[in-house]
This record gives structure tokens, sequence and C-alpha cells, in this order.
């Protein structure tokens, strides 16, 4: 059999984890195919215009690269193996991002799609919650605001609590 574009084995793209340009969605999901998954599920992190009642100008995104790419690979191998993947990644912007622009974006493939929807919010989670990388919004009035990832401290008062718990016991059905 002649390889094609859509027989690659199964095991995380060779991409990088972090990117100061635009992410192609296109050109990611594109990687994702597979003969063996019946499931492909994309989550794309948009940047919204407006965040705490204030009008976004844009987000900046920094990171500790070195450690945040380890973490990245780490989060989306041990997806991998937790929920037998075909195929699985994980891109993050850094740098200046503009309203309705992706700044992270996670493809999961399985062979059914419960695997695929579980890796992938498992995957996106632990990323905002637990990678070196901070965001800064610019706001449209001048004003801006460093901050984690995430934001769930905002909400919980907890910079160890998070809203969007995942089950670090979870097993697949």
């Amino acid at each position: 059999m002649i390889p094609s574009a859509l027989s690659h084995p199964v095991a995380e793209a060779s991409i990088a984890p972090l990117s100061a340009l635009p992410l192609d969605l296109v050109a990611l999901l594109s990687l994702a195919h597979h003969p063996k998954a019946g499931a492909v599920v994309l989550f794309s992190g948009e940047v919204r215009d407006n965040s705490q009642g204030k009008a976004v100008d844009y987000l900046e995104y920094e990171a500790y690269p070195a450690m945040a790419i380890k973490m990245i690979h780490a989060i989306v191998a041990e997806a991998i193996t937790r929920w037998k993947l075909t195929y699985a990644i994980a891109q993050h912007r850094t740098g200046k991002v503009q309203s309705g622009e992706s700044a992270v974006v996670v493809i999961t493939t399985s062979p059914h799609r419960a695997e695929a929807y579980a890796a992938n919010r498992y995957i996106i989670d632990r990323i905002k919650h637990e990678a070196p990388i901070w965001k800064c919004e610019y706001f449209t009035d001048g004003t801006k605001e460093w901050g984690g990832n995430c934001n769930c401290q905002k909400q919980t008062g907890d910079a160890n609590k998070h809203i969007y718990e995942f089950d670090h016991q979870h097993q697949t059905t």
C-alpha cells in the first residue's frame, strides 16, 4: 500500500505545542483524519471581544517555553494512552491574539466519540490550569490585566479551585 496523508501512525503529531503565528485550524484538522478513527473532535479556544463586562481589544500570551512544551507533550501523551486515541494534538498561541482568532486548539480522534470528547476536554482543562502560559487582556479603554491562562480564581476565590474540574479517576467505558 502506498502511504498517503491519511495513513499516519497512532500518536501525537509533530507540530509545535506553542506558536507565535496564527493557528491554522484547517491544516491541523487535516492531520487528524485516520482510517481507524470514527470520531474527530476539535476544540478551538477563541478570543472574545469582551471580558468582565469590558470590551477587549486583544490578548497577549506569554509562556515559559521549555516547561510549557514539555507539559503539553506529557498531557497529550497521557490522554493518548488513557483513552486509546488514534491521534491527538494541542497547540497554543503566544504573542498578540486578536478578537475572533484561535488562542488554543486541541484535536483528538478515536474509534468512538465518547473517548474523543473526554480526552479533548481533559487535555484543554489541564493545559489551561497547569501549563505555564499567562495572558494579558488589553481592553479598549486602555487598561490591561494580567492573569493565568485560566480565570477561575476570579469566580472561585481560590487559585487552586477550578470551575471546570476534570476527573483524574475517569475510566473509559
